[in-house]
């Protein structure tokens, strides 16, 4: 499960203190911006700096995510071929979503003893994940028994309402410009808009990608190497070229349009994209990405303006 390990890398602080077996809340409860949910134990309330549950002393934690859907599928293939060859041994469960597997584990971490739970489960176009940890002066309470039953109540949902993911957002979006698909890549952090109702081949027709860099040019003059260099990190892109890049003023802040031709996706579709940078105070850069292929540009762009001019901070 190598998409998952880099979850278990928290830091877990002290253990609670319950005096009797905690029990399921009775309805599944989604996380903002996550299609993947599950019953919390009781004692368990939603975390104020990550997706998912934690305790109030935040010694028990219970992170959610989504992974690729090809991720379940990968797990389940490796445990019918050969269930004995794999690191961490999982056992298959039963949930309100279907089959799933989870494993359990020993481990230590600055606090001390740990017990270490991850499930998967498939969503159809992604894969829930679930990891929890419990610290050892945790476990007569959350026991592997309750962990179980809580993985069981695992729940998912086609997709998340717009208002929901939207509200997680630290800007408005006025202006859709129809796009079909509308969903955060990361709650809170990045919004995808795109033409594709498959996940698998969004490079294939017009979308957008709304987020930002957690950095900014020190000096005004700095932008234009700032905004190139911001262009070559664009993941996705291959044999890129840089055919204009230049300040301009948006929603009456400087920034930088940055225009690139390359080629993308396992067709390597031929593809335009802009880059724009708005600056404002402090260290953070907005950045808003639109691609679209070539054939499709002059129809698009004006599209990608339209969303970009209607972004407004919250």
């Amino acid at each position: 499960m190598k998409h998952a390990a880099p979850l278990f890398a928290l830091t877990m602080l002290t253990a609670i203190s319950a005096v009797h077996r905690p029990a399921l809340a009775a309805d599944p409860v989604f996380p903002p911006g996550v299609r993947v949910g599950l019953s919390p134990l009781v004692g368990l309330a939603p975390a104020k700096t990550f997706v998912g549950f934690e305790t109030s002393d935040q010694g028990v934690k219970v992170l959610m995510t989504e992974l690729p859907g090809a991720a379940f599928n990968e797990v389940e293939t490796a445990f019918k071929a050969n269930p004995a060859g794999m690191v961490a041994k999982p056992e298959t469960i039963e949930t309100t979503a279907g089959k799933a597997f989870y494993t359990i584990e020993n481990a230590k971490d600055a606090t001390g003893n740990v017990r270490r739970y991850s499930m998967i489960v498939g969503g159809g176009t992604f894969s829930g994940y679930v990891a929890v940890q419990v610290p050892e002066n945790a476990q007569k309470i959350y026991t592997d028994d309750a962990v179980r039953q809580m993985f069981s109540s695992v729940a998912v949902r086609k997709e998340v309402p717009l208002a929901e993911q939207l509200g997680l957002m630290p800007f408005k979006v006025a202006e859709m410009s129809d796009f079909k698909t509308v969903r955060t890549l990361a709650p809170g952090a990045a919004l995808l808009l795109a033409d594709s109702t498959d996940e698998n081949s969004i490079e294939t027709s017009p979308f957008m990608v709304i987020g930002s860099l957690a950095s900014a040019p020190e000096k005004p003059d700095d932008r234009g190497r700032f905004a190139q260099q911001a262009a070559g990190t664009i993941p996705g892109l291959r044999e890129g070229r840089i055919t204009m890049s230049e300040p301009q003023r948006i929603d009456g802040m400087p920034g930088y349009e940055t225009r690139i031709d390359a080629v993308s996706g396992k067709n390597n579709t031929p593809v335009s994209v802009v880059q724009w940078l708005r600056f404002g105070g402090g260290k953070i850069t907005m950045r808003i990405i639109a691609s679209a292929p070539r054939d499709d540009w002059a129809k698009a762009f004006p599209r990608f303006r339209a969303v970009r001019d209607g972004i407004e901070p919250r």
